[in-house]
């Protein structure tokens, strides 16, 4: 079988971590200041939040586009990462950092296996 659906779901682990350092950690003051731009153009929380995850859908999209040469793969990567997060912050509430990786790691592993691996 073809590792391809490996790597990419690597990659984009990867990609997560690298946009929560770089929003949280580099840009933290751009990114507070974005979000109340975002909030005051949109007057509801929801719709800010869900701004912010197709903002991060559009991060990965670039990165994966980028390694991997290729926009689909960038395309479905950022759909199955947006789907995961939407879905789980609204039925799953409490979820630490691991438990975070660790759904995503798996969803996205085995979405990419029906994709790349049968």
């Amino acid at each position: 079988m073809n590792l391809i659906w490996f790597y990419v779901a690597v990659v984009l682990a990867i990609s997560d971590i690298l946009h929560t350092t770089l929003m949280w950690k580099v840009l933290n003051n751009f990114y507070i200041l974005l979000g109340g731009l975002i909030q005051q153009s949109t007057h509801s929380t929801w719709q800010t939040w869900l701004t912010h995850e197709i903002m991060e859908a559009g991060f990965h999209f670039v990165i994966l586009s980028i390694v991997f040469l290729n926009p689909i793969i960038g395309i479905l990567a950022a759909l199955v990462h947006f789907a995961i997060d939407v879905t789980h912050t609204i039925f799953i509430r409490d979820m630490g950092e691991l438990e975070h990786r660790a759904l995503h790691f798996v969803i996205e592993s085995l979405f990419f296996i029906l994709v790349y691996g049968l």
